[in-house]
This record gives structure tokens, C-alpha cells and sequence, in this order.
């Protein structure tokens, strides 16, 4: 569920934006007809001296003359050429006669010397036989006036409205340093810890914000300080956004939601001001709830990288800083903030008094899966047979974003297809597309075809022969994605720890593709580059951070643990040249003797090998009761040792396909340029 926001509405501003595009329509064409209409042509009438004019009336060569004011026009019985009767400094015209033609006229005009007007003229023009016609003097009426200010008055009410809107408006040009943060108010529908589901340590941690910004005279009664900021730390696609969301619609106050990246301009000062104007909203609506996602983008630790300073981030997250510093103990107030990279966060955000608690949101069990599966599949039609509990125990690892999503590819499935109702296979082919993705129509040639199908033979064969190993649940040499082959392992159950042996049975099935091609087909190719990048992460893994190499108990500071560009060179290195070296060859020695393993299985399991290989050649896809099959009883599970404490599965490494390629397969999976990611 989604609230929707009270302010602003887009019906608004989509009649705003129409309201706009109208007006400028209308400037532009009264802008056009002002200078078509009074734009200066060329003058036909020739402005000649007054004593030129008496020149020519007495050589009787002036046939008309009207007088209008002070403005004397007329007409010449023969055309007279310009530039013999004007110096050319005095008019246009003139002007233009040293670098063009001599211009000739019969029409011309003239002003009289004053305004008094010369006595001798009209009687000068009766005496030569004149023809003379008096008119009023020009009068500019108001009209003319209103129809050439019109323009200019239009344009000055254009933009004194704009100027308005703009002000009253979130994104107006004249409230640049305001927030633009989105407020859900009470009335809107709401999101509860009911519509969230595979978070319930999360919603525990949460129930007391919920309760003091309920009930928040009971806290202050008792002397009991607020806590100021709330970060939730997870994965992406746990429902950090969704619990914030939950958070205000159980309390029933306002909430303010904004991205970490809407502070940040390119002019410095710009995001502080946006700072400052969204606490003095959320103060004003006290109590209410600021919601920052993507916390990371303003605040991500100051003075990291090569010399670049990003004045305009700092200045924003200092800002930040003093905001939350500067609290009053009884402000109604509660920030929450999400984001899944709390290692590049600055520490002064993270100290108490700040950001006082951290509420871990990590991947659902199988009991929180059936939840969300739940939630996503209410509105759906499905048959009798759709079982949320078997789906959820076959989809280890999935995020609430994960499983929403193959809910929706499910119906879409099943909609493509013309079914009435969505069916469990729908939701098993929904399963292949996300964790396998989908499939090429990629022409392979025999040969290909046959080193696909041992390499993929290889993987699983080796898992089924592991016992630590995940179980293989299908394998297909169709190309899927960017991968020529898949070998899909789904784990049991949930891991939250990894022993030894689990991870060695890992890196033993990464190897079991490059291994099965040296072994067969006598030669190696590039389908192995992700096994290989893979296999070299996790075993580097092993020895530098968990200590199950030959180095002892002694964990080494890793690339990872400094995300900015340049920020590792300032630090000095925690080893020697000589221990990383050493840790070079440990990783090495780990990777050979689990290849010498893995050939061992191999040969000594060949005629499985090549009956596996054959049956992927004709079947192209096979799942687990095949397997079985093929190779025969899986061996018993052989159990981990339970002392053993590792870290949970989100801080093992994420995948990258070939050529950096990401993935977001949530079970293991292994074949010629596939990519693995622990779960």
C-alpha cells in the first residue's frame, strides 16, 4: 500500500503547468503583432528643408501641398533627384546616397521653421498657382495609446503572477532553498505495521517511537529524553521506506519524506537552506516524523577521496549536524533515516544524540517470506494449489522487493498465458526467470553445446557429491541472461552462519566446471571466469577476515572496508609487503587443493559425468528428481560444526557476473559465466 500525498496535488499542477504553456502562447503572439505593427518601413516620402520646398514653389514645380500643424506634405510636378537637393548628412536618404544610386521623388515633406509658422508661404502659394489643403493637427487618442501599451501591460501582470505561484509553489524559482519534502498528512490512506511483514524485530524496535509520539506527556513526565534519530540499516528491497511509512500511520502524524540527494544543488548553501526549512515545517507540525531514504547521499563521511572537496555535501550535512544537535528535549520530533551502506557514513551522524538507535532490517526467514507472500498475492487470483508456505521455503534469501516482484511476474505469466486463475507453475517459472533470468534464443554449435553441457555436468555433480553443499535443484544448458549455462543450488534453510566445511564445499563446486572441462574435454575456455573470480574472493575472504587460512588467528584490514576513491592512501597498511605475500600464496595453496579435490571426484565418478552430460545434451533442462536419477541416492547430509561463528550472509561479497556484470540471484549458482552470490 502506497499513501498518496496531500501536498502538492498532481492534478494541480498539471493545470498549472497547461496554465503556463497558454500564457506564454499568448506573450509570444502579442509580442509578434506589437512588432509587425510598428515596426519602421521605408520611408516613400522624401523629408527635404523647408528652403528647399520654397526653391521648388518658385520654379513652379510644386503641383499639391497639405498643411497639418506644423507639417507641410506636397507633391512635385517633376521628380527631383535627392542628392542634388539635400546635403546627405541631413536625412537618410541623403546618407545613403554616397554609397548608393541618386534616389529621384515626388512626394516629400517638410516642417515649417517654427511653430508660428511663416506669413509668406501662403500667399507665395497662391501666386504660383498651388493647390492647398489644410488639415487638424495629429491627436494620439487614448485608444492608440491603450493598443501600443497593451503589450507592456499584459506582460507586467505575466509576470507579477508568476511570480506568486512561484512563491506559493515547492519548485518556484523563488524559493530555491526551500525543502522539498513531501508531506502525508493523517488523512491520507495509511501504511501500518500490519501491511509490513518479515520485519518483526524491526516493528519491536519501532513500537516505542510509535508510542512516545502517541503519547509523548508520558515521557516527559517521567524526565525520559526522546531519542532524535532512528537509522534503519539493511539490504535493498527490505521495507526500510515501507516501516518508516508504517511508523507514521501508527502514530497518525505528519510525515515528511525526502530523498538524501533532493538537499544537495549544485550551489553551495542551497541544500543547508533546505536543511533549515524542512526541520522548521516538521517543528511547526509537531509531532511529526522527517524521513530521509538514502541517508548515504548527504552524508557520507567528510574529507574522504583524492583532494576533491564537495563543498555544497558538507555544508548540507553539517547543517544536518547542528539541526539535530539543536533539538529541544521536548520537541516532538523523531528523524528516520534508511540506508544500506552505513560503512560510508560520517561518524558525527552516528553517535548518540544524533542518530541514538540503528534498527537492523535484514532478509526474511521463511515464516516472514509466507508473510509477505501474503501481502502481495491478496488481490490475486490463484488456484487451491498455491502453497505460500512451500514458496516461501523455496525461496531463501528473496527480499520483500524479491518476492513481490515474483508475485507480479507470476501473474504476468499467467496473464500471457490466458489462465483464469495463477497456478504453481506459474510461480515456478516466475522463480526460474528471477534467480536463472530468462532465456536467449542462442544458437550454439555441437561443440559448444558439448563443453556447456560438461562444465554444468561438472558443478553439479560435484554439489551432489558434497554433502555441505547446497542442493542442486536444476541445471540447464539453455542460455539464460548472459550465461551460456546454469547449475542452480537452493539452500535447505535459511544460513545466518557458515562453517568451514560449507565453504569449502563452495569453493569446491565453483571449480567442479573449469575442472570437468580439463578433465574431458582436454582444454580449458572463458566459461570459468566468474567461477574463478568468484572462487578468489571468497578463499581471500577466508584467510584475511575469518581466519580458516594457514595464517593463524589474525584478521587483515580488507579493500572493502574503504569505499572512497583515495581514502586507503592516507592510511598506512595494517601488514607487511611480506604478510601480503603470504596471503597471496595461502589463497593460492586453498584454491589448488580444492581443484586437486574436485579432479579426484571427478575421475572417480566419470561414468556420472558423462551420463549427466548426455542427459543435459537431449533433455537441455534437468531438476532434482532427474538428478536423482542419473547419479543416484544424495549422500547424507554430513552436519557443521555448530562452534563455528561467521559473519551472516549479507557480508559475504556480492556477485559479479562476467564483465562486471551484476545479479540478483538469491540462491547459489554456478556455471559458464553465471555469476554466485552467497545467501
Amino acid at each position: 500500500m502506497t499513501p498518496k500525498e496531500s501536498d502538492p496535488k498532481p492534478s494541480k499542477n498539471k493545470q498549472l503547468n497547461n496554465l503556463l504553456f497558454w500564457w506564454v502562447i499568448i506573450v509570444l503572439a502579442l509580442t509578434t503583432w506589437y512588432l509587425l505593427s510598428f515596426e519602421p518601413t521605408a520611408p516613400t516620402v522624401a523629408k527635404i528643408p523647408y528652403s528647399v520646398l520654397l526653391t521648388e514653389v518658385r520654379a513652379g514645380n510644386v503641383v499639391t501641398v497639405k498643411i497639418a500643424g506644423d507639417r507641410i506634405r506636397g507633391t512635385l510636378a517633376q521628380p527631383r533627384d535627392l542628392s542634388q537637393l539635400v546635403v546627405p548628412s541631413t536625412t537618410p536618404q541623403a546618407a545613403a546616397s554616397d554609397t548608393a544610386e541618386p534616389a529621384t521623388f515626388t512626394q516629400f515633406e517638410t516642417n515649417f521653421p517654427e511653430t508660428i509658422g511663416d506669413p509668406r508661404f501662403l500667399p507665395l502659394l497662391e501666386k504660383h498657382g498651388v493647390e492647398v489643403s489644410i488639415e487638424a493637427g495629429p491627436n494620439i487618442g487614448f485608444l492608440s495609446l491603450l493598443l501600443q501599451a497593451a503589450p507592456f501591460v499584459l506582460l507586467l501582470f505575466l509576470v507579477l503572477w508568476l511570480g506568486r505561484q512561484m512563491t506559493q509553489g515547492q519548485n518556484g524559482a523563488y524559493n530555491f532553498g526551500r525543502s522539498r519534502a513531501r508531506r502525508y498528512s493523517a488523512d491520507c490512506p495509511e501504511v501500518t505495521f500490519d501491511d509490513v511483514a518479515g520485519a518483526d524485530e524491526a516493528k519491536t524496535d519501532l513500537q516505542e517511537v510509535v508510542d512516545f509520539l502517541s503519547h509523548p506527556d508520558k515521557y516527559h513526565d517521567i524526565g525520559a529524553r526522546i531519542p532524535r534519530g532512528v537509522l534503519l540499516v539493511g539490504p535493498p528491497g527490505t521495507g526500510k521506506t515501507l516501516l518508516g511509512r508504517a511508523v507514521a500511520g501508527e502514530a497518525g502524524v505528519p510525515f515528511f519524506s525526502l530523498s538524501g540527494s533532493e538537499f544537495v544543488e549544485m550551489f553551495v548553501g542551497v541544500g543547508a537552506s533546505r536543511v533549515r526549512d524542512l526541520f522548521n515545517q516538521a517543528k511547526a507540525a509537531a509531532p511529526a516524523i522527517i524521513f530521509i531514504d538514502e541517508l548515504d547521499a548527504v552524508g557520507r563521511r567528510r574529507g574522504a577521496g583524492m583532494g576533491t572537496v564537495n563543498d555544497e555535501r558538507e555544508q548540507t550535512l553539517n547543517q544536518l549536524l547542528v539541526e539535530m544537535d539543536g533539538f529541544d528535549t521536548r520537541q516532538e520530533v523523531i528523524i528516520l533515516a534508511a540506508t544500506n551502506r552505513p560503512d560510508v557514513l560520517d561518524p558525527a551522524l552516528l553517535r548518540p544524540g544524533r542518530f541514538d538507535r540503528h534498527v537492523t532490517v535484514e532478509l526474511p526467514d521463511q515464516k516472514g517470506r509466507a508473510g509477505i507472500l501474503a501481502i502481495h498475492t491478496k488481490k490475486m487470483h490463484l488456484t487451491p494449489e498455491v502453497d505460500l508456505s512451500i514458496l516461501a521455503r523455496l525461496t531463501t534469501g528473496f527480499s520483500g522487493a524479491d518476492l513481490a516482484n515474483l508475485a507480479n511476474e507470476a501473474a504476468l505469466i499467467a496473464a500471457r498465458r490466458n489462465h483464469p486463475l495463477i497456478t504453481m507453475t506459474d510461480f515456478e517459472e516466475a522463480q526460474d526467470k528471477v534467480l536463472l533470468g530468462g532465456t536467449r534464443s542462442l544458437l550454439l554449435s555441437a561443440e559448444q553445446r558439448r563443453i556447456v553441457a560438461y562444465h554444468e555436468a561438472g558443478h553439479a555433480l560435484v554439489a551432489w557429491l558434497t554433502p555441505p553443499a547446497d542442493p542442486v535443484r536444476k541445471v540447464t544448458i539453455i542460455p539464460r541472461g548472459r550465461a551460456l549455462g546454469v547449475t542452480a543450488q537452493l539452500p535447505a534453510e535459511d544460513h545466518y552462519n557458515y562453517s568451514r566445511s560449507y565453504l569449502m564445499a563452495r569453493l569446491a563446486v565453483m571449480l567442479g566446471g573449469r575442472t570437468a572441462e580439463e578433465l574431458i574435454i582436454g582444454d580449458v575456455t572463458t566459461g570459468a571466469e566468474n567461477d574463478l573470480v568468484q572462487a578468489t574472493r571468497l578463499a581471500r575472504r577466508m584467510v584475511t577476515r575469518w581466519g580458516m587460512g594457514g595464517l593463524g588467528l589474525v584478521a587483515f584490514q580488507t579493500d572493502d572496508e574503504n569505499p572512497f576513491l583515495g581514502y586507503s592512501l592516507t592510511q598506512s597498511q595494517p601488514y607487511s609487503d611480506a604478510t601480503a605475500s603470504l596471503i597471496d600464496q595461502e589463497v593460492q595453496q586453498l584454491l589448488a587443493e580444492r581443484h586437486q579435490v574436485v579432479q579426484q571426484q571427478l575421475v572417480e565418478a566419470q561414468p556420472q559425468l558423462e551420463a549427466l552430460a548426455q542427459a543435459l545434451l537431449r533433455e537441455e533442462t534437468i531438476d532434482q528428481d532427474q538428478l536423482a536419477e542419473i547419479l543416484g541416492p544424495h549422500p547424507a547430509w554430513i552436519e557443521t560444526d555448530p562452534a563455528a561463528v561467521l559473519p551472516p550472509a549479507t557480508a559475504l561479497p556480492p556477485a559479479t557476473g562476467n564483465g562486471a556484470q551484476k545479479t540478483t540471484v538469491r540462491g547459489v549458482r554456478n556455471g559458464s559465466n553465471a555469476s554466485l552470490r552467497p545467501t
